[in-house]
């Protein structure tokens, strides 16, 4: 009987957290983490605020739990994809293997009820374009080990931009995505990228793919081009202010393109931490 009586009060504590964990989350993806009290979590999760303080310690804690449960399982199965890549490729990996080792993990994981089901998107998204300290600050710190391995598999496969242009792109292209996730609906925003067909894997991953490979890959701006902008502004601003846009140059004959940007137009950079993401 005692242990009948135990094993009950086990069930039900981790029934209560998982309410919590769920309204919680629920929350998040909609408002995100300044926009969510524990008021309106206790509220949805049906439990007082001693519950939370019992099982998680507060919001701030609560809010790092919350982010564990989906994003610990994440980044397992995006490193083991990317291991399973490198041993079968070796340095012939490319990067169109690292960003589905990347993205893989998060679509299969958006398909399963347990791990959040089409919400999971819009929490991955939010994850990554919240600007609260809870929330940046947990996955600096917590996810460090996966951040590093992916940026040092980008590298490997695009060697010649400077690290910082490669964290610059990174960090703008896994920015524009998240911020995309955060607010999408995620059945319209998949059928988007299927163009209307039946929802399939291999073409959401594959349009991905060429669209992220597209702007890691897009060479630096040289002189030429870089001088016709400065041109295209100024006459921006004559039509603002009436005046007439200047004459045309006279065009230059091609330069050589640098080692940089004929080579391999890509490289390498400080990528923000909250873009582990995809």
């Amino acid at each position: 009987m005692a242990l009948r009586n135990a094993g009950a009060r086990s069930t039900a504590a981790s029934d209560t957290k998982t309410r919590i964990l769920d309204a919680a989350e629920e929350l998040f993806v909609e408002v995100g983490y300044d926009g969510m009290s524990l008021r309106q979590i206790t509220s949805a999760a049906e439990v007082n605020l001693a519950a939370v303080n019992y099982h998680f310690g507060g919001k701030d804690l609560l809010t790092h739990a919350m982010l564990a449960r989906r994003l610990d399982r994440l980044n397992v199965e995006r490193i083991a994809m990317l291991d399973a890549f490198q041993a079968a490729h070796g340095a012939r990996i490319t990067t169109e293997h690292v960003l589905i080792a990347m993205f893989a993990p998060a679509l299969r994981m958006s398909h399963a009820d347990a791990t959040g089901g089409r919400r999971f998107l819009r929490f991955l998204g939010r994850a990554y374009t919240d600007v609260s300290p809870v929330v940046q600050g947990f996955i600096a710190t917590h996810y460090t080990v996966t951040l590093s391995r992916f940026f040092t598999a980008f590298q490997q496969t695009l060697p010649h931009l400077p690290r910082e242009e490669l964290g610059f792109r990174l960090h703008f292209a896994m920015g524009a995505l998240s911020s995309i996730l955060a607010g999408s609906n995620p059945n319209r925003l998949l059928q988007d990228f299927t163009q209307g067909h039946a929802e399939n894997e291999l073409l959401i991953l594959g349009r991905l793919a060429s669209l992220m490979v597209a702007a890691l890959r897009a060479p630096l701006p040289g002189p030429g081009e870089l001088s016709a902008l400065g041109g295209l502004l100024v006459d921006a601003a004559a039509g603002a202010e009436g005046r007439e846009p200047a004459a045309e140059p006279a065009v230059a004959a091609p330069q050589a393109a640098s080692p940089v940007s004929a080579a391999h137009p890509t490289g390498a950079g400080r990528w923000q931490t909250r873009q582990t993401v995809g």
